[in-house]
C-alpha cells in the first residue's frame, strides 16, 4: 500500500507558468476594463488623427565643391548630418518658412519633423496639417528655407574667405610695382640682380592667392538638391480604425494581465490547488462539483447532505474517489480514524463531507461509525433518516441527556444503495471541552481499532473553536473541507501549525464551490444568526441555559 497522501512535487517552469495565468484569467472583470480602455484609447487616437494630413519632401545635401568631377571628389566633404538636421529645425528657418506662408510661426515650427535615414546624405522633412494643401505648402516652405539658408550661409563663408585673400593680395601688388619701378632705376646689374630675385618671390606668392582667389569663386555653392518635393496627401495620415481597435484591444488585453496580476500579489485568499497543497502540506483529494438548481434532500432527506440517489451521479462519483484515496493511504489505513473540518466559518459542506465519506466507506463494505463532535449546534441527527425510517425519542427532546456525550446512543443511518452506517449524534453539554477529551469519547474513537471499522468524526471550525485541536490527538487524520475562493492561505497555514502542534497529519483536502445562499464570492458566508450577546462569540463555556426552546440550538462561546 503507498502512502498516496503526499505534498506536491516541484512544478516545473511550464506549469507554474500554466497554473499563474489560469489564475489570472479569473480576474475576468479587470480584463475586460484593461481590453475596454484599450479599445476606447484606440479609437480616440484614430478618430483624433482623422483630421489630420501628412506631407513629406527629401533633399540631398551638397558640400561646395569646385569641380565635382574631379578623382577624389565626395559628396560629404565636410558635411555633419546632425548639425544639418538641427540647422533644418531652427527658428531662422522656420521664421523665413512662415513669412513665404503667412502662417503663424509657432505653428509651423510644431508641425515639422526632421529625420534622416541611415547610411545616407538625406533630410526627410515632415509636415502634419490640418488640410492636405497646407501640408504640402508648409513642407515645401521649409524645403526652400532651409536650402536658401544653407547657400546664404556658403556663400557668405565664401565671400569671407575672397575678403581675407584679398587683403593679403593687394599690398603685394604694390610691393610688385614698386620693385618693378627700383628694377628700372637700378645703378648696376648686382642690385638689379637682388631686386629681380625678389620680384620673383613676390610674384610666386601673388599668384598662389589669385589661384585661391580663383578657385572660391568657382565653386558650386548649391546647398543640395530636392530629390522628392512635397506634395498634397489624398488621405488622412491618421491609422485606420481596424487598425488603432487592434492595437488598442493588445494594449489592453496586456493592462488587463497586468491589472489581475496585481490583484493577484494582493489577493489574500488562495486561487489554485496547487497554492491549498502548499499551505496545508497535503494534496487536494477531490474538488465537489457545483450542483445547480438544487433544492434539498431527496427521498426525505432533509438538507440533501447524502449525494447517493440523485440523478446528477458526480457529485456521489467525487466522494467515492475522495473515499479510495484515503483506503490506500497508509498513515489512514493504519488508524482508521477520520477528522473532517473547516477552516472557519459556518457551512453545510463539512457535514455533507463527513456524511457521504462514511457512506463510502460502508459501501466498501466497513463497519463505519460517524461522530458529530459538534456539541454546540447538533444537527446530523435532524437530518438524516434511520433505517427504521423514523428518529428515536430521545433525539426528539430537547436539553441535555442524563448520561452526557457519548451517552452509548447511536442512530443507524440508511444510505440508500450504500447501505447504512452507525451515527453517535451530538449533544448540547455543559462543558464541551472536557466531554470531547472525557474516557467514554477516546474509548469511542478506538471502535477504530477494531478490524474493518471506520471512524469519522465531524468537528467544528479549527478556527472558530479549539474542539477540533482538542480531538486531533485522537482523531490523527485530518481531512479539510474549504472554498479556495474563500480562505486565506494564512488560516490554511494556521490550520496546519495547529494540527501539526496537535499531533495530527492533514491527509488531504476537499475543495468545494461557493455555497449557494451564501450573497458572498469571495467570502465565507453569512453566519446563521447575528453576533451578540448569547451568541457562542459572547458567553463563556459552561454557561447554558437549561431552559432553552425546543428546536433552539444551544449557544456556547470559544474555549
Amino acid at each position: 500500500m503507498t502512502d498516496v497522501t503526499r505534498t506536491e512535487q516541484p512544478q516545473d517552469e511550464p506549469d507554474l507558468l500554466r497554473d499563474q495565468f489560469r489564475q489570472l484569467v479569473r480576474y475576468r472583470a479587470l480584463l475586460a476594463v484593461g481590453l475596454l480602455i484599450g479599445l476606447l484609447g484606440g479609437a480616440y487616437l484614430a478618430f483624433s488623427g482623422a483630421d489630420t494630413y501628412t506631407a513629406t519632401s527629401e533633399i540631398r545635401i551638397k558640400a561646395a565643391i569646385e569641380d565635382p568631377f574631379v578623382a577624389g571628389a565626395t559628396a560629404d566633404k565636410n558635411i555633419d548630418i546632425g548639425t544639418e538636421r538641427q540647422s533644418a529645425l531652427s527658428s531662422t528657418v522656420a521664421d523665413a518658412a512662415a513669412k513665404s506662408t503667412g502662417a503663424p510661426v509657432r505653428t509651423m515650427s510644431k508641425c515639422l519633423q526632421v529625420t534622416n535615414p541611415p547610411n545616407t546624405l538625406v533630410l526627410r522633412l515632415t509636415c502634419t496639417a490640418g488640410t492636405a494643401r497646407h501640408a504640402a505648402d508648409w513642407v515645401n516652405a521649409f524645403t526652400k528655407a532651409y536650402l536658401d539658408d544653407r547657400q546664404q550661409q556658403t556663400k557668405a563663408t565664401v565671400q569671407r574667405m575672397v575678403a581675407s585673400y584679398q587683403s593679403q593680395l593687394d599690398p603685394m601688388v604694390t610691393q610688385r610695382d614698386d620693385l618693378l619701378d627700383q628694377i628700372a632705376h637700378a645703378k648696376s646689374n648686382q642690385i638689379a640682380g637682388t631686386l629681380i630675385s625678389s620680384q620673383t618671390n613676390l610674384l610666386s606668392r601673388i599668384t598662389e592667392l589669385n589661384a585661391d582667389i580663383s578657385g572660391l569663386r568657382a565653386l558650386d555653392t548649391t546647398p543640395g538638391l530636392v530629390i522628392k518635393p512635397g506634395v498634397a496627401p489624398d488621405a488622412p495620415s491618421g491609422p485606420r480604425l481596424p487598425m488603432m481597435l487592434g492595437l488598442g484591444g493588445g494594449v489592453g488585453i496586456a493592462l488587463g494581465l497586468l491589472l489581475a496580476w496585481v490583484r493577484l500579489v494582493f489577493d489574500p485568499t488562495v486561487r489554485s490547488e496547487s497554492e491549498v497543497t502548499r499551505a496545508l502540506g497535503a494534496p487536494v483529494l477531490g474538488t465537489l462539483p457545483r450542483l445547480r438548481g438544487r433544492r434539498g434532500g431527496e427521498d426525505g432527506r432533509a438538507g440533501g447532505l447524502l449525494a447517493g440517489g440523485r440523478g446528477d451521479g458526480r457529485l456521489a462519483e467525487e466522494y467515492r474517489a475522495v473515499a479510495f484515496r484515503l483506503t490506500h493511504d497508509k498513515r489512514f489505513s493504519e488508524r482508521r480514524r477520520l477528522l473532517v473540518v473547516a477552516p472557519r466559518g459556518t457551512g453545510d459542506t463539512p457535514a455533507a463531507v463527513a456524511v457521504n465519506l462514511a457512506a463510502s466507506f460502508a459501501e466498501m463494505g466497513m463497519e463505519v461509525l460517524l461522530v458529530e463532535a459538534d456539541l454546540r449546534t447538533p444537527a446530523l441527527s435532524a437530518r438524516l433518516r434511520t433505517t427504521d425510517g423514523g428518529r428515536p425519542g430521545w433525539a426528539r427532546t430537547p436539553g441535555l441527556g442524563e448520561g452526557g456525550w457519548p451517552a452509548g446512543l447511536q442512530m443507524p443511518i440508511d444510505a440508500g444503495e450504500s447501505g447504512s452506517f452507525d451515527l453517535v449524534p451530538g449533544r448540547r453539554v455543559r462543558n464541551v471541552a472536557r466531554a470531547l477529551t472525557s474516557a467514554p469519547a477516546g474509548r469511542l474513537f478506538a471502535e477504530a481499532d477494531e478490524p474493518g471499522s471506520v471512524v469519522v468524526v465531524l468537528a467544528p471550525p479549527v478556527l472558530g473553536y479549539a474542539d477540533a485541536v482538542a480531538l486531533a490527538d485522537r482523531v490523527d487524520g485530518v481531512v479539510v473541507v474549504c472554498d479556495p475562493r474563500a480562505v486565506h492561505r494564512a488560516d490554511l497555514e494556521r490550520v496546519r501549525e495547529l494540527l501539526d502542534a496537535a499531533g495530527a497529519a492533514v491527509l488531504g483536502v476537499v475543495l468545494h464551490p461557493a455555497e449557494p445562499g451564501t450573497g458572498r464570492r469571495f467570502g465565507f458566508g453569512r453566519p446563521s444568526r447575528p453576533a451578540g450577546p448569547g451568541t457562542p462569540a459572547a458567553r463563556r463555556d459552561g454557561e447554558v441555559p437549561l431552559d432553552t426552546p425546543a428546536g433552539q440550538p444551544e449557544r456556547h462561546p470559544v474555549p
